[in-house]
């Protein structure tokens, strides 16, 4: 008993700690511009925002589309069968500058760093490719990412997105804050599973609340993914996205984090001859 105390009392020293440092850190956040500050403000009250790759106006979005370009061809379903749960296919691609350099532009970690109130850091970033699914697992079920106290996603589409492709949605915070009863359902639902599936949720919120995200290719989604609660949806049709990730410096748990940029998944060389041998070979398919 007293070891468990003494356990809880730790902890809610971190989360006081915490809370401080915010609070001490407000003076001395980086000056976002106004057309930032509308983001900022939206995030801060829903916990998202929907733009696209023109509007913001990254220097490096050409060599980020360039790159993707020459990787996603590479990135087929060896399992056709549609019957199954077929996993995305996915690649970290964190270390290649194409890559990072759209991640860390400053103005991107400036927005997120004041809606954190600490500093932040940055993971990495996973070119994602997701196929025809009928049945929901893994993140196609509901679901809160729980790598620190907020955690931000963004997220690009690469393809037009519309409902076939399986977009991500969203419930409105509204609806499942600490203050709504719906909160400590899905709470208990979620802690007893690997995350809600339709049905189940349809009996705590109905669908008619959810709120579902198709958009162009170019598509930016900035999302706090720890504090909504959000999924993939079912597909008849691939999705390619990329997910960069962004949590404080020190999140709660930093093991989770670590697929961004360790082995968890393929790293390909952009230039490489497998990713090339790889593409020439789906083209020649395609003709066939």
């Amino acid at each position: 008993m007293f070891v468990k105390i003494k356990e809880k009392i730790s902890l809610l020293q971190i989360e006081l700690n915490y809370i401080a440092q915010r609070w001490q850190n407000r003076s001395s956040l980086p000056v976002i511009d106004s057309g930032d500050r509308k983001i900022l403000n939206a995030l801060k009250r829903d916990c998202i925002y929907i733009t696209n790759l023109t509007d913001l106006g990254f220097g490096y979005t050409p060599e980020l589309l360039n790159a993707a370009d020459i990787l996603l061809p590479s990135m087929v379903n060896t399992n056709y069968s549609y019957s199954e749960k077929i996993p995305p296919k996915i690649y970290t691609v964190t270390d290649l500058a194409e890559f990072s350099n759209w991640g860390r532009e400053p103005r991107l970690l400036n927005l997120i760093e004041n809606y954190m109130g600490v500093s932040i850091a940055y993971h990495g970033v996973h070119l994602r490719k997701d196929f025809a699914n009928k049945d929901q697992f893994a993140t196609l079920l509901w679901h809160r990412d729980i790598e620190d106290r907020r955690v931000i996603k963004v997220i690009v589409y690469l393809n037009d997105v519309e409902e076939k492709h399986g977009p991500f949605e969203y419930v409105p915070l509204s609806y499942t804050s600490l203050y709504n009863p719906n909160y400590y359902r899905i709470k208990s639902k979620i802690n007893t599973s690997e995350g809600i599936n339709d049905e189940t949720l349809n009996q705590i919120i109905l669908k008619s609340a959810w709120k579902s995200c198709p958009g162009a290719a170019g598509t930016v989604i900035i999302v706090d993914t720890r504090r909504l609660l959000h999924h993939g949806t079912i597909r008849t049709q691939e999705r390619s996205t990329l997910f960069f990730a962004y949590t404080t410096k020190s999140p709660k748990q930093p093991q989770l984090c670590n697929h961004f940029w360790d082995d968890s998944y393929f790293k390909p060389n952009l230039y490489s001859e497998s990713v090339q041998e790889e593409n020439d070979h789906v083209l020649s398919v395609g003709k066939n």
